[in-house]
């Protein structure tokens, strides 16, 4: 794959995560903002707090415009990443075609990128978790996304390697074992995040965190469908007797 393929898919991964995230978008605003909304309510009314200061940026900003901008950049981000894992997945885990192996970095990406983490260190609404732990909460959460994301490479290359000696199903079975074997070592020794203030609503915990795992479910599905459609276009482009026929009718 030279370059000049390499950068249009990029660029197509990019597109593709943008539109991705105009659906996870609204699926978080009207799926997601309820619970933020019952945690400030919670935060405020347990707050020691002084009142009387100003707000920077008011809720209805930062859950339209905020929102917005939040969830786009994101998705245009993570697609650009995407298509460069999609560039290097592309031959070497099968005879996959563009829009099967972008459905599977796009599951991969979903699963190994955050769904994994996530049962580590489970997103937290507003009120939940100590604003002084915050830089070592996230990089924990970031380590786990790297382990993961590591252990599935390790236990593809695993299940690659067995293949030849045990078939394609029992080295998948071995490989996966391994993958969760190395994946529960590390939750257990890894230090937990955990930090919820006495009273908080489990309801509105529970509400929040699937509402956090249903925003990237809705975007890594859209891009698997858009971005498999425009690589395709891309790497298997149409025929020129074929336009020409379709021209001609």
């Amino acid at each position: 794959m030279n370059s000049t393929v390499v950068r249009a898919l990029l660029v197509r991964g990019m597109l593709a995560g943008l539109v991705a995230g105009i659906p996870a978008l609204v699926f978080a605003y009207l799926v997601g903002e309820g619970p933020v909304d019952a945690a400030i309510a919670f935060e405020s009314g347990h707050s020691h707090h002084e009142a009387g200061g100003e707000e920077l940026v008011s809720r209805t900003l930062q859950s339209t415009a905020g929102l917005a901008t939040g969830v786009l950049v994101y998705g245009v981000a993570v697609g650009g990443i995407a298509a460069l894992a999609f560039c290097f997945a592309l031959g070497r885990i099968g005879r996959f075609g563009a829009r099967a192996t972008a459905a599977l970095t796009a599951l991969t990406a979903f699963g190994a990128g955050y769904l994994v983490p996530m049962l580590k260190y489970p997103a937290n609404p507003p009120a939940v978790g100590n604003p002084d732990t915050l830089d070592k909460r996230t990089a924990l959460f970031f380590l786990m996304i790297a382990l993961s994301v590591l252990l599935a490479i390790a236990a593809v290359l695993l299940g690659r390697r067995l293949a030849a000696t045990l078939g394609n199903w029992n080295a998948s079975v071995v490989a996966g074992a391994a993958f969760l074997a190395a994946l529960t070592v590390a939750m257990v020794f890894l230090p937990s995040g955990e930090n919820v203030p006495h009273g908080f609503p489990a309801t509105t915990l529970w509400e929040f965190r699937l509402a956090a795992i249903g925003v990237q479910a809705v975007l890594w599905a859209a891009f698997g469908v858009f971005f498999g459609y425009l690589a395709e276009r891309v790497l298997e482009p149409e025929p020129a007797g074929q336009r020409v026929s379709t021209l001609a009718a």
